[in-house]
């Protein structure tokens, strides 16, 4: 992934947050986000990130990330 696409995707973050919200952004929303847009760009990123965003226990965590991800 270059580094003109991870700015387009804080970019497009950043657009939406700003959208949704006039101050106060949960961080589920930014963490929602993220996720959306890097399974859309790097599913290995994606996978990486959801793993410690969403505290994977055990291998069926990962393999039901990689599930979604393939589908």
């Amino acid at each position: 992934v270059g580094a003109a696409q991870i700015e387009q995707v804080v970019q497009d973050i950043e657009d939406e947050v700003t959208k949704r919200y006039d101050r106060e952004v949960p961080t589920r929303v930014i963490g929602e986000l993220i996720m959306e847009k890097l399974k859309a760009v790097d599913s290995v990123a994606y996978v990486r990130f959801a793993s410690v965003y969403r505290e994977f226990k055990d291998t069926a965590d990962f393999l039901a990330a990689i599930e979604g991800v393939k589908k």
